[in-house]
């Protein structure tokens, strides 16, 4: 076998399954539309068959270099999933609206699989329902990573997924495991996660909504999304029952997964109120939301102190959890809250959570580092691990999420620049860049909730797209990429 055989086509052997596996998904939308007899229909045919054709083919010609992956090989298959089923995904939007360009259709799908859920369309009611369904299954199936799912799927494709989980998974604690085989794990992780969601699905339905807004809406609350087919959001409703009921699937998608798995498994919940990130996401909330109530009511935004709690409560969950629905044009408050809550979408959720960001777990150990640090300085001599409940976190983990903080703040930063170059002003800019590295969806300004991506041109458009991915990956799975010993033997 040659080197490029032995190094790439077992890669692309992979991605060309998962490609065929992602087209299977295109029978949902391809369902609604058959049943609603929308003209959309004949998109999904067309979508489904090149994309399952495209995959089975890649897989077919590769099929003989099946091997273990290695570490770098995981990392190579992360971005190539993430970068190529996307463009996939554009099929069924490109081939029914085609006067929606490549680029706006790929930022789309970009922010539906990694659950940011910005958008560039207008109009979403006039859509049909199969197109605005497919656009919140991406985000569902983006929400728990389709690599997770695809770990699962490995093994019988005659390839483990250990070194893919360990690439995808989100937050610094990346090697522990919740059952001895990594594809139990993910088998859990997702059975966790269908479970919630069919309970989040019934709430809305009992609590108002239609059957098919249901599930949309369950698709983008339990993946910490946002997208919705209607332009107001969730302001549509008008149902301040509905708005509750979101804010408490949108805290529960916000914490770690992986402890509500463990609850099951020891029929206990003392795992999820004794964690120390769960505690801390839940009490950020808490705190947030009664801040800026009381901001509020100060500068007397709203008459009545119910209405002040109530969009406080959801607007401020909604953008601290990543999720971006809105009930109000929260960039017309006063200064003070709409950047805090952008500030709170970085650090906000849990790692194993469908949010992004930094996460709460690293915002924890950069807490409890600055406070030895500042122990240090006045005693040199002090030993004073950093823990997390009872357990020492290793210096290795406290280098990585430094790092990763050096990483986090430059690519802002950079992006930033880069949009301000194109034209934009810096609050636009700026906002925007952080709304799509922590996959949280409407900025401010011109990209406010009031508004959408549409206004950005191309290249602007483009920077988003880069950064929503890089956001989902959390950075060091795309940069690592791009160093000269992960290409070396």
């Amino acid at each position: 076998m040659s080197a490029l055989a032995y190094s790439l086509f077992p890669i692309l052997n992979i991605l060309g399954a998962s490609i065929a596996v992602f087209a299977l998904t295109m029978l949902a939308p391809l369902a609604v539309a058959f049943f609603d007899n929308e003209p959309a229909l004949a998109a999904y045919d067309n979508a489904f068959l090149i994309a399952f054709v495209s995959g089975a083919a890649l897989w077919l010609a590769t099929r003989q270099f099946k091997r273990e992956l290695l570490p770098r090989d995981g990392f190579l298959l992360v971005v190539l999933i993430w970068t190529v089923l996307p463009a996939f995904a554009t099929l069924p939007l490109l081939l029914h609206l085609p006067q929606l360009s490549f680029t706006d259709a790929y930022f789309e799908t970009v922010a539906g699989m990694t659950t940011t859920g910005a958008t560039t369309l207008s109009g979403l009611e006039a859509l049909p329902p199969s197109i605005n369904f497919w656009r919140c299954l991406l985000q569902w199936m983006g929400g728990m990573g389709i690599l997770v799912l695809m770990v699962a799927i490995l093994p019988l494709l005659g390839v483990g997924g250990t070194q893919l989980f360990r690439a995808e998974t989100a937050g610094p604690l990346k090697e522990a495991k919740l059952t001895p085989r990594i594809t139990d794990t993910a088998i859990g992780l997702w059975s966790v996660y269908g479970a919630i969601s069919a309970a989040c699905f019934l709430a809305y339905w009992g609590g108002g909504m239609g059957a098919l807004d249901a599930a949309m809406h369950m698709f983008s609350t339990m993946s910490l999304g946002g997208f919705s087919p209607y332009d107001g959001s969730f302001a549509h409703f008008e149902s301040p029952l509905l708005e509750w009921t979101a804010v408490v699937f949108m805290l529960a998608a916000s914490m770690n997964f992986a402890l509500y798995f463990l609850c099951l498994r020891r029929r206990t919940i003392g795992v999820l109120l004794t964690d120390t990130e769960a505690r801390g996401t839940l009490l950020v909330m808490a705190a947030s939301v009664l801040l800026v109530a009381l901001y509020l009511h100060l500068h007397r935004v709203y008459d009545n102190p119910w209405d002040t709690m109530r969009h406080a409560a959801f607007n401020v969950v909604s953008i601290a959890s990543t999720t971006g629905y809105m009930t109000a044009d929260f960039d017309k408050w006063p200064t003070f809250a709409p950047w805090f809550m952008l500030a709170l979408s970085g650090v906000a959720t849990s790692a194993g959570s469908t949010g992004a960001g930094i996460k709460m777990i690293r915002f924890i150990v950069l807490a409890k580092q600055a406070r030895r640090e500042m122990l240090r300085a006045l005693h040199p001599r002090v030993i004073m691990p950093v823990r997390i409940r009872d357990s020492v976190v290793e210096n290795n983990v406290i280098f990585a999420v430094l790092a990763f903080m050096a990483m986090y703040g430059t690519t802002i930063i950079a992006l930033t620049f880069l949009m301000t170059i194109a034209g934009l002003d810096v609050i636009t800019a700026f906002s925007a860049v952080v709304a799509c590295v922590n996959n949280t969806g409407p900025g401010l300004n011109q990209v406010g909730p009031a508004t959408n991506y549409g206004v950005l041109n191309d290249f602007e458009t483009w920077v988003c797209t880069v950064a929503m991915l890089l956001g989902r990956l959390e950075l060091m799975s795309v940069f690592v990429l791009f160093t000269p010993a992960f290409w070396r033997k």
